[in-house]
């Protein structure tokens, strides 16, 4: 009988330790859970470039000038230059004549009120900016995107323009992307990507 009850007693011991090494693996397995062992991939927001993008050059067909683009967007050739987009991202290469070279005082007087006229706002002015390719005047200002042709959505857009000019030949850069975007790099990659080759 003494067996017996011993025997019990053991086998009690036993089964409270094995529940209770259960209790723990559960507990840990939880907690593994809440702690993923592997990092979840980068998301980017919606309008960022990616950091591995990769970007080629770009011509008009009469030459002049040349400017790294991101590879793979939909490009519009237009007559003076053409547009890069992806989404609601945009690049707007335009090339016209101007006898002299704009100042931060000259493009506040001129070109700041045609981009108030195309709803611009909040347009932080102009200041001068040197690039790879060389100085240029740089406007920054907020605008409504064109309406999503499926949605019909519109978004706010943070735009930068660059003003490059040099004998008589004035080239227009505007980056534009979704408000809040991070583009700081690509945008320079882009500018510094401006060359004259004529």
């Amino acid at each position: 009988m003494r067996t017996r009850n011993a025997l019990g007693a053991m086998g009690l011991v036993a089964v409270l330790t094995i529940l209770g090494a259960c209790g723990g693996s559960s507990g840990s397995s939880a907690g593994a859970k809440s702690t993923p062992t592997s990092a979840a991939p980068e998301v980017s927001p919606a309008g960022d470039i990616s950091d591995t993008q990769a970007y080629v050059p770009y011509s008009p067909a009469a030459g002049g000038y040349t400017v790294s683009v991101p590879e793979g967007w939909a490009r519009t050739d237009q007559t003076n230059g053409a547009v890069f987009s992806d989404k609601f991202n945009s690049i707007r290469i335009e090339q016209t004549a101007a006898a002299t070279a704009p100042t931060t005082a000259s493009v506040q007087a001129d070109v700041v009120p045609q981009i108030r006229a195309e709803g611009g706002t909040a347009i932080a002015g102009a200041s001068k900016v040197t690039r790879k390719g060389g100085d240029a005047i740089r406007i920054t200002y907020f605008q409504d995107s064109a309406a999503d042709a499926t949605t019909g959505k519109k978004v706010t857009l943070a735009v930068e323009r660059y003003l490059f000019w040099k004998n008589g030949s004035l080239v227009s850069i505007t980056l534009s992307a979704p408000k809040g975007s991070d583009n700081v790099d690509p945008w320079r990659t882009i500018t510094d990507g401006f060359a004259w080759t004529a």
